[in-house]
C-alpha cells in the first residue's frame, strides 16, 4: 500500500532534496552503457540494481546529514513504449521494469527513512519523444499513450508520478488527465530554452496555465528541469500568479543551450558552488520552491552544494 499517495508531505512545508542527473552521471562519470539514455536497463540485473542503489545512497546521505526530506525518483524516465521498442522491450517487459523500479525504491525507503527525513517514492515519466525537440502530440493522444505506464505505476506503492522534461503543454495535459482518471497524484516539470520559453515558443507561464485550465488544476504542483537557472530566471521574475504553482527546480549544471549539450561528447559539470548560490537566490525570491535537485551534468557534489546553500543551519545534523 502506498504511504503518501493521499498526503504528500512535500506540500506541507520543509525542504526536500532529490538526486542529480542520473543518466549523465552514470554515462559520463561511471562509464555505464545506457542505450538511448535509458537508465531503467540497470533494473534487469543484480549488478545494475546494486549500482542504482549506490547512486541513490550518495544523495540520501546528503539529506540524512541535514534532516531534510527526500524524493526518490525512479529510473523510468525512458520506460515508455516508443523508447523501449528501440531497446527491444515490449509492453510486458515495461510492466515488469516499471514495477521493479518501485520495489527498489521501497527497499531504499525502508533503510533510510526517519521521522525527520520522509522519503516520497515518485515514479518518473519522460516525454514520448526527445526532451530537447518539439513534439506535436495532442492531449488526447498523449493521454492514451502514457496511460499504460501510469496504470502500471499506480498498481505499485509509488506515492505519485512525475513527468519530467515536458516541452509540449499538450503532452503534459494528457499525462495529467491520465493520472487524474486513476487517482494518482502527478507533478509536471517543464523544460525551457535559453530564452525561458518552451521549444514550441510557449511561455512557461502560459504552459502552466494551459495545463491547469485543461485539467481543473489536476497536477499537485509543477517544477522546472533540464535548464540552467539563467535560462528561466527572467520568466520567474515576472511575478505572476502561476509561479505559486512551481514548487521545485532540477537545473542543469551547464548554462549551454540544449542544442550545444546535444552536440557535445563531453560533460559540462559547471560550477557546483555557483549553482548552489543560484538555488539560494531562487529560494530567497520564491520560498515556495522547496524541492531541490539536479538534472543534466549534476551529481552528488552539486546537490551537496545546493543543500549547503539552502538548508538553514538549525536544520542540519550536528
Amino acid at each position: 500500500m502506498s504511504k503518501y499517495r493521499h498526503d504528500l508531505p512535500q506540500l506541507k512545508g520543509g525542504l526536500f532534496l532529490s538526486d542529480g542527473g542520473m543518466e549523465t552521471q552514470l554515462i559520463f562519470l561511471e562509464s555505464v552503457d545506457l542505450p538511448h539514455f535509458a537508465s531503467y536497463v540497470l533494473l534487469e540485473s543484480e549488478e545494475g540494481r546494486a549500482r542504482l542503489k549506490r547512486y541513490y545512497e550518495h544523495y540520501l546521505g546528503i539529506a540524512a546529514r541535514r534532516n531534510v526530506g527526500f524524493l526518490l525518483e525512479s529510473a523510468t524516465w525512458r520506460a515508455n513504449p516508443d523508447w523501449a521498442a528501440k531497446i527491444g522491450h515490449d509492453a510486458e517487459d515495461l510492466k515488469r521494469i516499471n514495477t521493479a523500479s518501485i520495489r527498489l525504491l521501497e527497499e531504499l525507503r525502508e533503510k533510510w527513512e526517519t521521522p525527520e527525513m520522509p522519503c516520497v517514492i515518485s515514479a518518473a515519466i519522460g516525454p514520448r519523444g526527445d526532451g530537447y525537440k518539439a513534439d506535436r502530440m495532442e492531449a488526447d493522444e498523449a493521454e492514451s499513450y502514457h496511460a499504460a505506464q501510469i496504470e502500471t505505476l499506480a498498481g505499485t506503492n509509488a506515492d505519485m508520478v512525475s513527468a519530467f522534461t515536458m516541452n509540449n503543454h499538450n503532452e503534459a495535459i494528457g499525462i495529467a488527465r491520465a493520472a487524474k482518471k486513476i487517482g494518482m497524484p502527478c507533478m509536471i516539470s517543464f523544460t525551457v530554452e535559453t530564452d525561458g520559453k518552451l521549444v514550441t515558443g510557449m511561455t512557461l507561464g502560459d504552459a502552466v496555465n494551459a495545463v491547469d485550465d485543461a485539467t481543473g488544476g489536476a497536477p499537485a504542483y509543477y517544477m522546472i528541469n533540464c535548464a540552467h537557472p539563467t535560462h528561466f530566471s527572467l520568466a520567474l521574475a515576472a511575478g505572476e500568479s502561476w509561479i505559486e504553482r512551481v514548487r521545485g527546480v532540477r537545473a542543469n549544471a551547464s548554462a549551454r543551450s540544449h542544442q550545444e549539450l546535444d552536440e557535445s561528447d563531453t560533460l559540462d559539470a559547471g560550477d557546483p558552488i555557483d549553482l548552489g548560490r543560484r538555488y539560494q537566490a531562487l529560494r530567497r525570491d520564491f520560498p515556495g520552491m522547496r524541492i531541490l535537485g539536479g538534472c543534466c551534468g549534476t551529481d552528488h557534489r552539486h546537490v551537496a552544494a545546493i543543500c549547503e546553500a539552502c538548508v538553514p543551519d538549525e536544520a542540519k545534523v550536528a
